[in-house]
């Protein structure tokens, strides 16, 4: 059965509710938006997406990013969610999501957004290590996301994470650990950010000094991708890995670029499915009690450019380390995520002929 296609119309509310700055942040760059948003704009942004979806029957979804929603002004909030909420009434919108502070939830926050018919909730995690929240300057604990968390649920909204790799002193390990961490908290989704080096951010200072070093491209698809490993064995789901390429948010140093430094890439989260599909036929490859020469390795259509690889890096990394030829072939019939392997030569083979040529 085919997944019915999402729409997610993003409004961004950089900054507002904030009560600091962390370390590794400027909304104004993260975001791509420099100005408060009005009832009035949230009305233009969500007709201009409307316009222009194709699939009628798609689920639809208004979802307020940036900054701390459910800190910033009761009266701007309603204004806010009133103007999404008109959308809902009339049936042209499926639901709601709000991205916040784990230390900005409580009960009457979450009757209001309840009253709103907000469906989903974000917490801005980033780790659970409390050393490394503080070394962040996240401003709020562990203790905070779990006691919001559990809030969340209870109270019947869908839970979802956002978590950082390569923060000041975060290891792979305590990374590993945060996941863990999450899942106990059972979210519904998460999503998983590299840290880039922003410009104007307490980071860049460190960078600078060279207090900071960022992780490079290499390490951050390997923790991403053993993070999917974690998240997809418990079902929870990855929704985004990386951030949104705009403008500003692109290669550092180019002209218009705030990214200073970091492991950035126009499609970092390729990048990691790529390299999930390359261990995933490594693994079956490696199951085989001959050594294989050549295989044909069967794909849903739309998994063809993962098995392949950014710049077919996939391909040419198993002839060079493995000296397996790989042949992609689209089916159809098999799941997307799933994937059929035929050992077409073996090098026992390549002797054989060898031997009868001679």
């Amino acid at each position: 059965m085919k997944k019915q296609k999402q729409y997610i119309i993003p409004i961004f509310v950089p900054h507002l509710g904030c009560p600091n700055d962390c370390i590794f942040c400027n909304q104004k760059s993260i975001s791509g938006a420099g100005k408060q948003v009005t009832k009035d704009e949230v009305k233009k942004i969500v007709d201009e997406y409307l316009s222009s979806f194709k699939e009628e029957n798609a689920i639809k979804e208004i979802a307020f990013f940036g900054g701390s929603f459910t800190g910033i002004d009761v009266s701007v909030q309603e204004e806010l969610l009133s103007a999404a909420y008109e959308y809902v009434q009339n049936g042209q919108i499926d639901s709601i999501r709000i991205s916040t502070r784990p230390d900005y939830i409580d009960k009457d926050i979450l009757k209001r957004l309840k009253k709103y018919k907000v469906k989903t909730i974000e917490l801005g995690v980033q780790s659970t290590n409390d050393y490394i929240l503080k070394r962040a300057e996240r401003g709020h604990t562990f203790n905070d996301v779990k006691k919001a968390s559990k809030l969340i649920r209870f109270h019947g909204f869908k839970l979802g994470h956002q978590m950082m790799v390569g923060l000041p002193e975060s290891t792979k390990l305590d990374e590993l650990n945060t996941a863990k961490d999450l899942i106990k908290l059972k979210p519904k989704m998460v999503r998983i950010y590299p840290v880039l080096v922003i410009k104007n951010t307490k980071l860049q200072k460190e960078y600078e000094e060279g207090s900071y070093e960022p992780i490079t491209i290499n390490q951050a698809v390997e923790r991403c991708k053993d993070l999917v490993y974690l998240f997809n064995k418990s079902k929870v789901e990855v929704i985004r890995i990386g951030l949104q390429n705009t403008d500003i948010i692109s290669e550092p140093n180019s002209n218009m670029s705030d990214v200073v430094a970091g492991p950035f890439h126009p499609a970092f989260g390729q990048l990691v499915e790529d390299s999930i599909w390359y261990d995933s036929i490594v693994d079956k490859i490696k199951k085989v009690n001959v050594k294989v020469k050549k295989v044909e390795v069967r794909v849903n259509p739309q998994d063809e450019n993962s098995v392949i690889g950014h710049k077919r890096e996939n391909i040419n990394k198993l002839k060079e380390l493995y000296e397996v030829e790989v042949k992609v072939t689209k089916d159809e019939n098999i799941k997307i995520g799933k994937s059929e392997i035929t050992i077409l030569e073996t090098f026992t083979d390549f002797k054989e002929d060898e031997k009868i040529t001679k």
